[in-house]
């Protein structure tokens, strides 16, 4: 069977599958339940300096959107950091190290802007036996409007400049926690380069607010007839978060830098997919708030039948294996021609391809007596349209038209698919290096 042991910066853990840190990690009584379901590592919740102490809403904490069948898909947060005394996580972390010493366990670590507060810290953290740090330089709320979070990752010097100072205090493997919430996560991707970071992981949750009551008008959660902007997570991030870790995997001044996934994974395909992008592991939270910590056992067992199917002995044999594939528009094989397909077995004759089609795309389905649906070669782009709205897996299908045939839609033969499109005749850099 597949070997699902992960070493991530030196750290083994016997998977990939982290808890991030969030409302799960919060304390030992939980940290210990997820190592006894099968979590591989967690990161504990989020730390403050010792001092005033940090006072989270007594009221709803979480906003919630649903798909059709009433499916989670996103959260929306507004809880703070750790609202426990920094000796009594500390005193926890330590013993839950020394009881799991095959777990990982990473102090997630938010404190003021200032070298002293970080240099007060890190040796507390330290006397843990914790296997590394993360920063949290991503909470988009309530800690950002105190300079912490997100107002720090939204700036690359403050990035490097505490990075510095914790490689300078720390001996252990340090991670930077990216915000979302930026333009290009490149640049601050590479301040923590630049800073010696060991890794990064991404994405912490996206600013929002999910919904608005319409009876009290104000943003729900709300609190006494208010509500604040809070941070996004769940099922409907992945995509954000997928596009952001391959943009740091492909980018020259961060390629090769390790990886902890973040955003959305719930199954174990999603994590073979951050894996598949450069992650050499992934972290999980909403998913185990909506199913329990026990969902870890679906995730190992789907992971590890997959890897056996494919033939990986370990993780590492897989992950990276998709950033080369990942490219920008202008590269893109214009001579590849697809065409829709539909497969009248499988058709239960909803008509939802055909009115995406005629009324939103390129009137490329007809349909006939009886509710048969075919597609107008002569029309369709193979947009994908068709595959997406059908609710039947695999009744519409694209399939690629071999060269030499004749295109129905343009009357021209179909090209090659050329192999390195990098000096593809359509090429714009091609051409200018004619």
């Amino acid at each position: 069977m597949a070997d699902l042991t992960t070493n991530f910066l030196g750290i083994s853990s016997p998977n990939p599958f982290w808890l991030a840190s969030a409302p799960p990690t919060d304390k030992e009584y939980n940290v210990r339940r997820a190592f006894e379901a099968g979590w591989g590592g967690v990161v504990w919740k989020t730390l403050g300096e010792a001092g005033p102490p940090v006072v989270n809403v007594n009221g709803p904490r979480y906003g919630a959107i649903y798909g059709a069948d009433r499916r989670l898909l996103g959260l929306n947060n507004i809880e703070l950091i750790t609202d426990r005394p920094l000796e009594v996580n500390l005193e926890e972390m330590a013993r839950v190290k020394a009881d799991y010493p095959d777990r990982a366990l990473i102090a997630s670590i938010m404190v003021p802007c200032e070298e002293a507060a970080w240099k007060a810290i890190l040796p507390r953290v330290a006397e843990t036996g914790a296997d590394g740090i993360e920063l949290n330089f991503g909470c988009p709320h309530g800690m950002s409007e105190r300079g912490m979070g997100s107002a720090v990752g939204q700036v690359p010097e403050y990035i490097e400049m505490v990075t510095r100072w914790c490689k300078q205090y720390y001996d252990r493997p340090v991670i930077v926690k990216l915000t979302p919430n930026i333009t290009d996560v490149r640049k601050p991707a590479a301040a923590a380069r630049n800073g010696g970071a060991d890794a990064v992981s991404l994405i912490n949750t996206i600013n929002s607010i999910t919904t608005v009551n319409l009876d009290t008008m104000s943003p729900e959660p709300s609190i006494d007839g208010k509500g604040s902007h809070g941070g996004y997570c769940g099922p409907a991030v992945k995509p954000i978060a997928l596009s952001m870790v391959s943009e740091i995997a492909r980018a020259q001044e961060t390629a090769g830098m390790p990886i902890s996934g973040i955003g959305g994974v719930t199954t174990w395909r999603d994590a073979a997919e951050f894996m598949a992008l450069g992650c050499g592991n992934v972290q999980v939270c909403t998913a185990a708030m909506t199913y329990g910590f026990k969902v870890v056992q679906e995730m190992i067992a789907g992971l590890s039948q997959w890897m056996d199917e494919k033939g990986y002995e370990s993780t590492s044999d897989f992950v990276g294996m998709a950033v080369p594939n990942v490219t920008d528009w202008q590269y893109l094989n214009l001579n590849y021609v697809a065409k829709a397909k539909i497969s009248q077995d499988d058709c239960i004759k909803c008509g939802r391809c055909y009115a995406a089609c005629e009324d939103t795309s390129h009137q490329a389905i007809a349909m006939s007596e009886g509710r048969v649906f075919e597609v107008i070669d002569e029309e369709c782009v193979a947009c994908n349209l068709c595959v997406d709205v059908c609710p039947v897996e695999n009744c519409i299908t694209m399939v690629q038209m071999q060269p030499g045939e004749v295109d129905p839609r343009t009357g021209e033969t179909v090209q090659p698919d050329y192999a390195n499109w990098t000096m593809h005749p359509n090429n714009p850099a091609a051409q200018a290096a004619e």
